[in-house]
């Protein structure tokens, strides 16, 4: 006897009384789940570069880039003379058949590009050190000259991003001026840091990597959370030391209007905000023992009272 050769199809297993759940189609265009891009973006590479949303999120290795016409340029600087220069992105050329990426595609591709960020402590201020050589600062004088040749931090060196409503950015120093590219004679282009508004010239697109903007917003959160005052779950608290017969629970709420309705009655009782108090002095467990012996006092005296026939 010859066995059939058809492989049999492996199904899952029905039981009777089992209702049949119709599969949802996903329309065109229609965004996957929350969890696969919190999922995309936990695997997203920490290096990423990436756009900042706010001032908070500019810090780590920062790429700054100017839209400029024809090319756009980036701030650099030169470890070897110590100084900093704006250069093209465009330098090298580019076979006939590829077109050359756009601006917000751009990342750096020499380290003499990146400039480190550090954000001074309790200020929106940043400080812009270089990325090559010995870590020099970027600063500006009164007269608006920029350089980085200072191994120290001051007030020349520290400046306040502002993220505009487009998502560039303009920097701001000490003296409320903004940094600008200048063109001077010959064509050449240089930093000034002496414009009193901001223009096409003090604007610039800021690249930072994506695990500093997760760490941003981490510190926010952590922040948040801190902030947030802790609230006192009174029922469950209730339900665990203090439940009454039959499962029965007062709140404070209740000892104000059972109070108020027996005003012969002392005012024996731990309100919410008595026992917000205790908790932050660190007697919770004894404030309510205190509150349960004092409302059973209370309902002594209304039970001896009905019994008296002192209330109808």
């Amino acid at each position: 006897m010859s066995l059939p050769t058809e492989k049999v199809r492996s199904t899952r297993l029905a039981f009777k009384g089992d209702k049949h759940k119709k599969k949802r189609k996903r329309e065109d265009g229609e965004s996957g789940s929350s969890k696969k891009s919190r999922r995309k973006d936990d695997d997203e590479d920490p290096e990423t570069w990436v756009l900042p949303e706010n001032a908070n999120e500019i810090r780590g290795p920062t790429f700054i880039v100017h839209p400029s016409d024809p090319s756009p340029t980036s701030i650099n600087f030169n470890s070897t003379t110590n100084r900093v220069f704006i250069s093209s992105l465009d330098k090298e050329k580019l076979d006939e058949d590829s077109v050359p990426p756009s601006l917000l595609e751009r990342t750096p591709t020499d380290v003499s590009q990146v400039w480190v960020t550090t954000r001074v402590a309790g200020s929106p201020t940043v400080n812009l050190r270089t990325g090559t050589g010995e870590g020099k600062f970027l600063s500006c004088d009164t007269h608006g000259l920029v350089s980085a040749d200072r191994d120290a931090r001051g007030p020349q060196e520290e400046w306040t991003p502002v993220v505009l409503p487009d998502g560039m950015v303009a920097f701001m120093n000490v003296y409320e001026k903004y940094l600008s590219i200048d063109e001077v004679a010959g064509g050449a282009m240089q930093l000034r840091g002496d414009s009193e508004e901001v223009g096409f010239r003090e604007r610039f697109w800021v690249k930072i990597q994506s695990k500093y903007k997760k760490e941003a917003h981490e510190e926010v959160k952590k922040r948040e959370g801190v902030t947030d005052k802790p609230k006192i779950d009174e029922e469950a608290a209730n339900r665990t030391y203090q439940t009454w017969g039959a499962g029965r629970i007062v709140l404070s709420t209740a000892d104000k209007k059972e109070v108020h309705m027996f005003s012969i009655l002392p005012a024996a009782h731990l309100c919410h905000v008595q026992l917000k108090s205790a908790r932050k002095d660190g007697r919770l467990a004894e404030a309510l023992l205190e509150r349960r012996a004092k409302l059973k006092s209370i309902l002594r005296a209304i039970s001896l009272l009905f019994t008296a026939g002192a209330i109808a």
